[in-house]
């Protein structure tokens, strides 16, 4: 998994009562080029240097917007949940449980990764098409991590209307009242807001979980009741901004064009986690017996339903031994 730079700039001030408090950070996306047998860039929102997770949230790709061709072949999680959320064009989705489906805008696609589970991921087709969508990853916590892996689709999901044409489809977990059907395991929110050019949403958020915005068309402004927040320039594509804890809601204003954000957030998680490569673990050895089993074709994963021998291989670890991923934000 590639750790990489942001650019971070505090806005918020210290309460002054020994406690971080509220801080609004904006941290670039940095491009990731995945080449070999996917064959396509990304923007890569999280994992962040200084900020491992939000929530339970431990990994967010942009692919897209782009025309390719998307070959993903097997390849193994552990440790996780994969959320899909398209964007643009028709992704099939294959995994060891017998799934078999193509999933397009407005649906979701959740693999929960349990002990182990492999899957790929196809755009339909032979020939490059349009394709655009958000990979998100959720750590499973201690007591769901070593268990079944499980898959959900899910096409019909829960819409809450702000009033003047703007609107959030609740993707995962709870908004404003309004509960995704999507299982998870630890409290959280993944939802995609939908603004009118001009239009302002006063947000709802729970102030004990901690939040991030992601613009994903249009540019956003995101205000709030810090004083040094009131002149904050809006934010576009190729961003996320992390919201911290402790806020009980914030006013989104969009700029001169439709905008849609995407908002994540959820109980700060409890645990420090190992990530490399499609893992998520809690410490070294975990992760390597994990890519043992994987490269030894171990019964752990099983086999991807309409695939014969072609799987992703395991990158060599690295030369020193796995650490936690600590914030420092």
């Amino acid at each position: 998994m590639t750790r990489f730079d942001a650019e971070a700039a505090p806005v918020d001030e210290d309460p002054g009562d020994g406690s971080p408090g509220p801080r609004t950070l904006t941290l670039e996306a940095r491009e990731v080029p995945l080449g070999g047998v996917r064959a396509m860039s990304v923007h890569r929102f999280l994992p962040q240097r200084d900020l491992p997770l939000v929530g339970a949230w431990c990994f967010l790709d942009r692919f897209g917007p782009q025309r390719t061709r998307m070959r993903v072949e097997p390849h193994p999680h552990i440790g996780l949940q994969t959320v899909t959320w398209p964007l643009a064009g028709e992704v099939h989705h294959r995994d060891t449980l017998g799934s078999d489906v193509v999933i397009e805008r407005g649906a979701l696609n959740i693999m929960t990764s349990g002990a182990g589970i492999a899957h790929s991921e196809y755009s339909v087709g032979d020939e490059p098409i349009p394709l655009d969508a958000l990979q998100l990853w959720v750590a499973l916590p201690e007591g769901r991590r070593h268990g079944a892996a499980a898959f959900e689709r899910h096409d019909d999901l829960p819409v809450l209307a702000f009033g003047a044409g703007a609107e959030a489809t609740v993707v995962v977990g709870s908004l404003g009242g309004t509960r995704s059907p999507a299982t998870m395991h630890t409290p959280i929110v993944g939802a995609e807001i939908r603004m009118p050019a001009g239009s302002t949403v006063d947000l709802p958020l729970d102030p004990a979980w901690e939040h991030a915005l992601v613009p994903v068309f249009g540019s956003i402004r995101v205000e709030t009741d810090d004083a040094d927040d009131a002149g904050a320039d809006a934010v576009a594509p190729g961003a996320l901004v992390y919201l911290g804890d402790r806020r009980g809601g914030v006013r989104l204003a969009a700029g001169d064009e439709d905008t849609t954000v995407f908002l994540l957030g959820g109980e700060p998680f409890g645990d420090e986690i190992v990530m490399w490569w499609n893992f998520v673990g809690r410490s070294h050895d975990e992760i390597e017996v994990a890519r043992d089993a994987w490269e030894a074709a171990s019964d752990r994963f099983g086999h991807v339903v309409g695939h014969g021998d072609e799987r992703i291989p395991a990158p060599p670890l690295p030369h020193v031994r796995l650490t936690p991923r600590r914030r420092r934000v």
